[in-house]
């Protein structure tokens, strides 16, 4: 029982493990060469790096976006998965330390990502889309640290996504320079979230969830 048609040729199996193996290898080649050039490569240089024909990879996936999609697709389960062991974390703390920390790994770690993130055009409907099944899983990480006196109270949702964005920001302007420069400043946000004597006051009030998905360009028909 290992899930093969028997009916079938074997000739028709053997070529769909092929095809099978062929789509793995581009998956694969996408996902290091995204990482590394951005992307700005096409689906011929993807195919090279995989080791596979020019026409098969567009035979399997008919075109660059096709992989982009699929492969930011991973990102968002990673993280979706992420904000749920981070849910699960006997110290709800070290839960919100982890999920931000690990978010910015991704975008330190793939030049690719960080573009999908950042783009005007062509990003937004994926941003809106992981907003969708990663935002509310966040929201949970952020409420179970506040009840437990960890997290300041006056911080909202939104702000904690503009952290995030604006450690994003971060890594986008200084990757060239240096790779790990941006967990410096990741410590200091934390200092400030944490709750501890001296708080300053918020100066005003936090965005709106509209206001925030006006910041990050996600229009309510989109998200």
């Amino acid at each position: 029982m290992d899930g093969t048609d028997s009916s079938a040729p074997r000739g028709a199996r053997r070529l769909r493990r092929d095809a099978e193996a062929n789509r793995q290898r581009t998956l694969q080649a996408a996902r290091e060469v995204f990482a590394e050039r951005g992307l700005g490569v096409n689906l011929d240089d993807i195919a090279r790096h995989a080791g596979v024909g020019v026409a098969t990879s567009y035979r399997l996936f008919g075109n660059k976006q096709a992989l982009i999609n699929e492969l930011f697709e991973e990102r968002v389960e990673a993280l979706t998965m992420a904000a749920e062991q981070a849910l699960a974390s006997d110290d709800p703390w070290d839960g919100v330390v982890g999920l931000l920390t690990m978010a910015l790994e991704q975008m330190a770690a793939d030049r690719g990502l960080r573009e999908v993130v950042f783009s005007e055009v062509g990003g937004r409907p994926l941003v809106a889309q992981a907003r969708r099944r990663f935002v509310p899983a966040a929201e949970a990480v952020i409420r179970r640290a506040q009840d437990a006196g960890l997290l300041r109270p006056d911080l909202a949702t939104t702000d904690m996504q503009l952290v995030f964005y604006m450690l994003s920001c971060v890594i986008q302007h200084t990757q060239p320079v240096s790779s790990t420069v941006w967990r410096r400043q990741l410590t200091i946000v934390l200092d400030g979230l944490r709750v501890r004597p001296g708080l300053t006051d918020m100066p005003v009030v936090a965005l709106t969830a509209a206001e925030e998905e006006q910041v990050a360009g996600v229009t309510p028909s989109s998200s």
